[in-house]
Parts: C-alpha cells; structure tokens; sequence
C-alpha cells in the first residue's frame, strides 16, 4: 500500500513539474504579451479540474521572481531588461538607486518610488537605457525592509507625524487617536501599521518614547537605536554560552605544531586607546642588504571555529563599527580585547608571515606559518613618531630608547616600500580624516584632522605588503579565497575629472585605457598641500568602491595584481574567513579534499557578498554619526566666519570645508554681489554680471548661518 502511495505521489509530482515547465516557457516565450488568470488558462485550454494547479504554479513561479502580478490582474515577465529586480537604496527623500546584481543600478526620483522604502526589494520598470544612465519607476514591491522608524514627534490639532532622523525618510502620519499621550519634540519609535502608496504618507503608531528634548544626548541616543547599534551592544545566549569554552590563556596543547617566536622581539603600533590589537611587527636587516619582515596576526580563527555561535554572529556582523566614543565589534570582548588582542607580555597565538625584501622593496621570498610570539611592547603612534624624529625628551628616552634600533629600522624598511608603490603607480591619496574628541559625558570637545604621522605609515606599508603577499600565495594555490578588488574606473566619471582638473591646468591622458600610475602622476605635479588635497578628494569620488570577491579581479588603486585583506580578523569577517582558509591548508599539507572545495567556493562567494554589503552599512553609520556630531559642535559657532575650501560645486550651489575637516553648503543665494550660475563644463560657478568666478580648491571666507542637528546639514553664506 505504501508503496503504491509513494509511486502515485511521485507521478503527480512528475506531473506537476512538467506543467510548470510548460508554464515556464509560455511566459519566458518572446511573443508572450502580459495576460490575466483567465486569458492564460484560456489559452492553455487548462480544464476547471486542474484551475488550483494553475494557481499554485502561478504562485511559485511569482516567489521564484520569473514573473509578477502586475495591479492590472496581468502576470508580466522579469526579464532584467525592461522589468528588473533590485534593492531600492534612498539617498534622500527626493531620489534613490535601484540597487541591481548585474548591470548598471537603475535611478528612481520621488514621483517614481510607487510607496518604497530604503532596502525594500522592488520590480523596476527602465523607463529609458540610453548609454549607461538608467532610470526606472517602482511598479511591484515584493518584500518590505523598513517596519519601524526613529524620528521627532510634532503635533497638530487633528493628527501628528514623525520626522525620521534618516532624512531618506519621508514623514509619518500618526492619526489622531494614535497621538494623544505625546508631546512636541519626543524623540519616538513609530510602527509602520500602512505602507506610502501613491502621494500619501505612511502611516503607524507611536511604540516607544526614547527621550524628550531636554536629553542633551537625545540626538546621538536616537541615531544610534535607528540603527539597532543598541541591540548589538550584547551577544546573544549562544554566544556567550560558547564564550565558557574559551580559555583566557593560551593552552599548552595549543602550542603543538606551531612555530616558537615568543623569545624573538615584536611590537604593536596602534592608537594609544586602542584595545583590539591584532597585528605585531619586527624587522631585521641582514648583512646582504635585504630586510627580513616578520609580520603575525592574531589567530582568531582557532577560536572562532566554522558553524558555531561566534561564527554565525561574526558573519551577521560582518565588520566592527567604529563611532566616535565607542565601538560595535565584530567579536565579544573576550576575544577582541583578550585571548585574541595581542597584548604585550602574553603568549598568544598567531599566524606569521616572514617576508625577505630586497633593497629597492622586492619581494623575494615568504614563508606562512603557525605562531606562538609574546609581544615586547605595545607602542603608540604618537610616541613612535616621536622616537623616529629623534625628540629630545627624557621620559620618552627612558621608555622606548632600547627599542629605538628597532623603531629606526622599521622606518628604513617602511620608506623603500613606499618608494617602490609610488614608483610603480600606487594612488596615495591626501585627504585628512575627521578626529572628533568626545568628554567622558559624551559631549563634544573638539573636532580636528586626525594626526597623522610617518609612525602611522609603518604599519601601513607593513600590512599592505603581507596583503599582497598573501593574496598573491594563494591564488596560485588555487585555493577559494575573498580577495579584495577595486575595478577601474568609468571612462565617464574620468571625464568628468578632467574637467575639474583643467581649472589647475592639468589633464589625464588615455582614459579609455586608464593605468593608476595616470592618476599618481596627476598628483605628484600638484605641489600646493591644498590643492592636493582637493583633488585627491575629487579623485577619490571618480573612483568605484572596492569590495569583496571570491573573484581575483586586482587592486586598481594600489595597482596590486593581487590583494586582500588578511590583517585584522579581529574586525573584519573576510579576513577571519581566509585565515580559516590558510590555517586548514599548513594543517593539511596544502591538501583539500574535493568536497570542501566546493563548499568553501560557495561560502567565499556568499561572504564576499555579504561582507562588502555589510562594510557599506558600518560606512554610512560611520559617517552618520561624523556629520551628526559636526553638526552638534558647530552650533555653538552661529554667526562666526571661517576660512573654507570649496570642494564640491554643483548646479544648486556649492559644498566647502573648514580647517577642521566640516563641510556644509552654501547656496546660491547666499553668495552675494551678483547672480551665479553653475558651468557643467568648467565645473565652476561664474557670475551673470561680474563673470567673477569660483572653482573647486578656491579660498573663500563663510559665515556660519545653520546648523541643523535635525536634518544633519550645516549651511553657510559666503562673505
């Protein structure tokens, strides 16, 4: 009996897979035209009997993404050409990208968004395809990403509605009843209970109160619970659970099969504060000339084993986010501040790269290996700095003087890598980051460049150089592998490059074909410090974002064939991933059996994708909470003038920056003296009377007339 069941079963299932095959090819048929239910069961001669089939058919292939129910009761084909699935990303409330796999991302202004919301998965139709631009209009929304938002509640007669803080939002209405118990100014958790369709507003309830005006820290607070940074404080049970099992000292078994350093000298060099140290250094000089590089990094994968709790949260995370006064890591404290940081005068595990460089910055051999080392001393980067630049002080002396050999020769070895890079083309791009300086109340102090100094260079060239080794030794493995890649750049964007570049009389050839070292030579020419700057700002935004790839695709802006990122898996997931690739390959006699192959080829393709996806949000939560803070401390300053760059220039006014590193904008119509139009092909700004005009790089004095924490938007007119 049994037996007969599972052999009817399998022919209804054979049955209905044939059906859906037909099905399939009806619609992906290039004389297909968008038909209803009925027209298609009609033309299909589908009996009443076998109508549910037809649904259910209908139904997969919808949740398969072949085809959609259009509102007009028709069933169209996605076709990724005219009809495109993607992810709607909003850059303001007024336009967004549709967000594609493959192909150029598809622009979407306001009065096309059809009700999506930031990260919702939407069904775009090209409304044009002409060169590269596209632009399309939001005609199915087939999954929602967005259930509740952070925003200030204000209040009317009738009604009330929430600002979001993410200005990509647009307005909540709160119906009457729903805004009763609130007040004018509460910062607030509002649940979407209706979608935006069409002009109207989404609509929803108010969940939570999370502060009231009065809160100094309200606006920080509130950015930081609308990004769910407050959920991820904390690991879940699991984790924790798992934590148990960790110990806080290297083992004595663990010792087993690894190579013993912990005699040999080594050094980290980080920021005085900071606590997840996951490289250390030493370099030596041999009596032929060439330099030895001994580079170890912290072992994290021999913790954080594959399928387990800390994995799956590691993977989830993806990256550590860094704001300013704390930090969301990647990993548990446990790990990230202990058994894994390597702290100076602990045993602690790590792989180690050793690196024979030749006089002139070669590579002419390396060596991976399993290490046990116990770090000599943590170093900062001022301290180091200063011991390199021979200061003249005693304390100073008496706490780094026995390492001041060392520290010299690191900065021998450091300068001959930067030579070579910059000599084969390497992009060293100028442009200073911001440093904001917060109190232990969490108030601003101050916001400044952030010092950078050749001690900071040391470590850079170090890291970039066993990157490149690293991923240069295991591509010819063969082995899966994330690679970091940077493509080159648009022919377009180069373009319009060249018109920025022309205001300083300079030009890029070859674009068409463009070689980094075009770009690197650009820059060597500019000798004035702010002129560099700006353009390496400029020069920086013509350029693709790198990213992620199980794909060995190069770095264009490090002209580096080979790359990835091997040196802080501590707060970076790819980097864990490819130490757990190395790590199984010395274990098993660079051997991997076929099936796990296999495996690890997914997991490298999946992890790059999600990583790179991942590194944009902690980028923009980053900046975020940059501009919120800027725009916190410039209150104060309403009303004072300044000294500004102008950086950016475009059709509705122009962007500057102040010493500190602020931008804001100053708007046409706070330039004085004359009416100023905008020139596309100079990308200058050029008065109608005067012909006086302004350019990217020009000086120019600004007064302070907003700064909106609100909105995040700092405004200035020009004196």
């Amino acid at each position: 009996m049994n037996k007969k069941k599972k052999i009817v079963n399998r022919e209804q299932k054979d049955k209905y897979t044939r059906r859906k095959e037909v099905l399939t090819s009806f619609f992906l048929n290039s004389e297909y035209k968008p038909l209803g239910k009925k027209e298609i069961a009609s033309v299909l001669q589908v009996p009443k009997s076998e109508i549910s089939d037809l649904d259910k058919i209908l139904a997969d292939l919808v949740n398969e993404r072949v085809i959609y129910l259009a509102d007009d009761g028709r069933y169209k084909v996605i076709d990724n050409i005219s009809i495109v699935k993607c992810v709607y990303q909003a850059k303001s409330a007024n336009f967004g990208f549709g967000l594609v796999e493959v192909g150029e991302d598809v622009y979407i202004s306001s009065k096309n968004l059809n009700g999506a919301m930031n990260e919702d998965e939407i069904l775009v139709e090209i409304l044009n395809s002409s060169g590269k631009s596209r632009e399309g209009k939001v005609v199915k929304i087939l999954s929602r990403n967005t259930s509740t938002v952070i925003g200030r509640f204000s209040k009317s007669r009738n009604f009330g509605f929430v600002i979001p803080i993410d200005n990509s939002i647009n307005d909540i209405y709160i119906p009457k009843k729903n805004c009763q118990n609130f007040r004018e100014g509460q910062v607030v958790k509002v649940e979407i209970e209706k979608y935006p369709v069409g002009n109207n507003k989404a609509e929803g309830k108010i969940v939570q109160v999370i502060g009231d005006v009065s809160d100094t820290h309200i606006d920080a607070k509130s950015l930081y619970i609308s990004y769910g940074l407050d959920k991820m404080e904390n690991f879940n049970n699991e984790v924790n659970e798992e934590l148990l099992t960790i110990p806080d000292t290297v083992l004595k078994e663990e010792r087993k099969n690894r190579v013993d350093r912990t005699n040999q000298r080594c050094y980290t060099i980080d920021a005085a504060d900071a606590k997840d140290l996951d490289d250390a250094v030493y370099v030596s000089k041999r009596e032929d000339g060439t330099y030895l590089l001994c580079v170890y990094i912290a072992d994290v994968s021999h913790y954080v084993k594959e399928k387990t709790p800390l994995d799956k949260e590691a993977r989830a995370r993806g990256t550590s986010i860094y704001i300013p006064g704390t930090v969301i890591p990647m990993l548990p404290k446990k790990l990230s501040n202990g058994i894994c940081s390597l702290n100076a005068g602990e045993d602690r595990l790590a792989l180690g790269v050793d690196i024979l460089i030749s006089s002139t910055g070669e590579v002419l051999n390396s060596q991976v290996f399993k290490a046990i080392i116990n770090v000599t001393k943590k170093m900062s980067y001022d301290k180091v700095y200063d011991v390199i630049s021979d200061a003249e002080d005693e304390e100073l002396k008496a706490e780094y003087g026995e390492y001041k050999e060392d520290l010299k020769l690191m900065e021998e070895l450091a300068k001959i890598l930067n030579e070579k890079r910059t000599r084969e083309g390497c992009i060293n791009f100028n442009i200073p980051e911001t440093h904001i300086v917060l109190d232990e109340n969490k108030d601003v102090v101050t916001i400044e460049p952030y010092p950078i100094t050749f001690a900071n260079q040391i470590i850079e060239e170090f890291m970039l150089v066993t990157n490149m080794v690293i991923a240069e030794k295991y591509y010819f493995y063969e082995f899966p592998f994330i690679y970091r890649i940077h493509e080159q750049p648009d022919e377009e964007k180069l373009r319009d490059l060249n018109s920025v570049l022309q205001n300083y009389k300079l030009r890029i050839k070859g674009i068409n074909n463009i070689h980094p070292k075009a770009l690197s030579s650009i820059l060597d020419e500019v000798e004035d410090k702010n002129a560099k700057e700006i353009i390496s700002a400029y020069m920086l935004r013509s350029l693709k974002l790198a990213k992620y790839s199980n794909e060995c695709l190069g770095h264009f802006g490090l002209n580096a064939k080979y790359y990835c990122h091997f040196t802080s898996p501590i707060r970076r997931y790819p980097d864990l991933f490819i130490h757990r690739i190395i790590s199984k390959a010395i274990e098993n006699n660079y051997s991997f059996s076929e099936n796990e192959i296999i495996r690890y080829e997914k997991q490298a393709e999946k992890y790059a994708k999600s990583s790179s996806e991942m590194e944009k949000n902690a980028t923009k939560i980053e900046r975020d909470f940059d501009t919120l803070y800027s725009c916190i401390y410039m209150k104060q300053f309403i009303g004072e003038e300044f000294s500004a760059k102008i950086v950016s220039v475009t059709s509705f006014g122009i962007f500057v920056r102040l010493e500190n590193t602020i931008e804001g904008f100053v708007g046409f119509e706070s330039m004085p003296g004359d009416y100023y139009m905008y020139n596309e092909s100079t990308r200058t700004v050029v008065g109608k009377r005067t012909s006086k005009q302004f350019k990217i790089g020009d000086e120019i004095k600004v007064r302070l007339i907003k700064s909106d924490v609100l909105t995040k938007q700092i405004d200035f007119e020009m004196i």
